[in-house]
């Protein structure tokens, strides 16, 4: 988009022009620096008074709305406009009425080098990932009464168009495939937060019917797979102590995104100060450890360590001083008294503090033990009995961890809840009556269970898909050497089945409509022709207990060999967007499977959340304190 503007324009540097929306996307997706390389001097609010620079060219990158292009005409019209000349692109699709109303002002057309949609209405949050910030998805459109609302209409809506935007910028047109509604049946009302994957999908599929028409170069027929599932798939992913480092980082220290707030001597060497890092790709510590289990991350960056200091002598020699172990604060100090290692030092003593304070978290709130149980639970090596034993003896164990404990339990168990078996448990884990509507509320995500009726009431079912999966089975060929390491987000599985096409028919349905007169070939045998479809049915050995040097798609180096524009090579891409926030651990199974199955597999969701937000987010479903939010608004 910035690069566009460099052809036609006769001032080398510009000025960018944004809304509050856009600001967002652009700052997710690069850096000032990278901005500045493509000729930026200076980047504008749009709604501040800005200062009249008439001898630079302008590049807006706005939402097409009203009120914005009364702005941006009020800034280019008139005999003395702000600037000489404006490149205009909209992050979606404009109405035909309002560049209507740019073409009626006769002093701005000729002004304007160029007036472009350029599709670009999601947030990438990593490589391989993408939100569309609907932070009140659950609420908005699983909630009691969600039904009806105009917030469930508008939030579909512009989800659906900001899903269809990756699909416009990255020119593919996907398969649609969706999760079914559980209860299209003549006996049951299906409830309109069951049918949340149904109407998105097609919402997507009118989007992408436009672009077919619309946009040049846009693909006629499938180049890939988009499967749409919401967050009744799996309530237990996000909730789950997760033991990677990065899922770690996110879900114990408590961190603003990805911003890092750690304590390092000032340059006089007296006190401390306050520095903010940021965790993220740029980082080569960050990416190698990322996906790593905490106790491996723990011991590679321990070899990091003895490695720099058996390569460096001043680093022997600080460390003789201070009679072996070397700690976090000598680190800092070595990072003063060697500049040209300033940055290597710098990283790997961030990660060591980091790790540090990770694994004294863990014993401090017992994170073993639950840990264990939660794992238990889920594989069926325990049940009530285990759960009202550990609540009764573990008192070092925080009310947090046992309410997540207890939604665990109710996601597995939830005929328990129906009797005052629950109100019980919850009674005696100490719970308040805040986190017992979280529990409660995981209900709103599932839709009526349909394979059994029970007399009056409604039933804290969760899905279909769950029965089978109330304890999840044990993966075959998956043994890690880490402990804690057993749990897999279902999404997995089903990124699987999609790429081998066999997704189960009642419960996912094709937008595409795979009959074989439609495209010559039924989807699934296309699939399997494809050069995308993995020859391995067996999972390849757990990541957590590669060889150090093994290629396994997470260390640096292959992080770079497998970088986006090697996946041009590799088979068709999947997407996967789960409504309703999608977890870490379902970002790594993404960035897993892509080496796995030869194919680049991209996670969206309406946000990414961590265990504490999530909880956040159940409570707030509730009927009464959703009122008195709307009150807020």
């Amino acid at each position: 988009m910035l690069r566009s503007t460099r052809k036609n324009s006769k001032s080398t540097w510009k000025v960018l022009i944004m809304d509050k929306f856009t600001v967002k996307i652009m700052s997710y997706a690069c850096k000032m620096a990278d901005i500045t390389e493509e000729g930026v001097s200076l980047v504008e609010d749009l709604y501040k008074r800005r200062q009249p620079l008439p001898s630079l060219d302008a590049i807006y990158f706005i939402q097409p709305t009203k009120e914005n292009i009364v702005m941006f005409l009020s800034d280019m019209s008139g005999r003395s406009p702000l600037y000489k000349k404006a490149y205009v692109f909209f992050c979606s699709p404009v109405h035909k009425e309002l560049v209507a109303q740019i073409k009626k002002d006769s002093s701005v057309l000729p002004r304007i080098g160029a007036l472009s949609e350029m599709n670009l209405e999601y947030f990438a949050i990593d490589s391989q990932g993408f939100i569309t910030d609907h932070e009140r998805a659950l609420e908005e459109l699983f909630s009691e009464n969600a039904e009806g609302s105009h917030k469930y209409n508008a939030c579909l809506n512009t989800m659906a168009t900001r899903i269809s935007t990756v699909f416009a910028s990255l020119r593919e047109f996907p398969r649609v495939h969706y999760r079914v509604a559980k209860t299209i049946d003549a006996s049951t009302m299906t409830t309109l937060r069951d049918l949340v994957p149904t109407k998105l999908a097609a919402g997507v599929w009118n989007c992408l019917a436009k672009y077919k028409m619309t946009i040049p170069e846009f693909p006629q027929t499938e180049t890939c797979e988009l499967l749409i599932v919401d967050r009744s798939i799996d309530q237990i992913a996000p909730i789950i102590h997760e033991w990677t480092y990065d899922a770690m980082c996110h879900d114990l220290l408590c961190m603003d995104g990805n911003k890092y707030v750690h304590e390092v001597p000032s340059k006089n060497g007296s006190a401390t100060e306050k520095k903010e890092v940021l965790l993220e790709d740029h980082d080569p510590v960050w990416l190698e450890l990322r996906h790593a289990h905490i106790a491996d991350a723990s011991e590679r960056l321990h070899d990091k360590m003895t490695h720099f200091v058996s390569k460096n002598k001043a680093a022997q020699l600080h460390q003789a001083r201070n009679g072996g172990e070397l700690s976090t604060r000598d680190l800092q100090k070595m990072v003063q008294a060697l500049p040209q290692y300033s940055d290597q030092i710098d990283k790997l003593s961030l990660h060591v503090e980091i790790a540090g304070k990770l694994n004294t978290i863990i014993r401090e709130q017992c994170l073993r033990d639950v840990g264990q149980l939660e794992q238990d639970l889920v594989f069926g090596d325990a049940g009530t009995k285990e759960l009202i034993n550990f609540l009764r003896t573990q008192l070092g164990v925080s009310r947090e961890n046992k309410l997540r404990l207890l939604m665990i339990y109710a996601a597995l168990n939830p005929e328990k809840f129906e009797s005052d078996k629950g109100a019980k448990l919850m009674q005696l884990a100490g719970l308040s009556d805040d986190d017992m509507i979280a529990v409660n509320n995981m209900r709103c995500l599932c839709g009526p269970d349909t394979k059994k009726s029970t007399g009056g009431g409604f039933t804290l079912k969760f899905d279909v898909h769950k029965k089978k999966h109330a304890h999840r089975k044990e993966r075959t060929g998956e043994e890690s050497a880490w402990a804690l390491s057993r749990f897999y987000p279902v999404l997995e599985e089903l990124i699987e089945k999609l790429s081998k096409g066999e997704l189960p028919k009642d419960e996912y349905n094709c937008m595409n409509d795979p009959s074989p007169s439609a495209h010559g070939l039924p989807t699934s045998s296309s699939l399997q022709t494809s050069p995308a479809h993995s020859m391995r049915s067996r999972r390849t050995g757990g990541t957590w207990a590669r060889p150090r040097g093994s290629d396994d798609g997470y260390s640096s180096d292959s992080v770079l060999k497998h970088a986006s524009s090697d996946f041009k090579k590799l088979g068709q891409r999947i997407f996967v967007f789960v409504i309703g926030g999608s977890t870490r651990s379902e970002l790594r199974a993404a960035h897993k499977l892509s080496s796995k199955l030869k194919r680049e597999v991209i996670l969206g969701s309406s946000s990414l959340d961590d265990p504490p937000q999530f909880i956040t987010k159940l409570k707030l479903m509730s009927a009464d304190e959703l009122t008195l939010d709307d009150l807020q608004i």
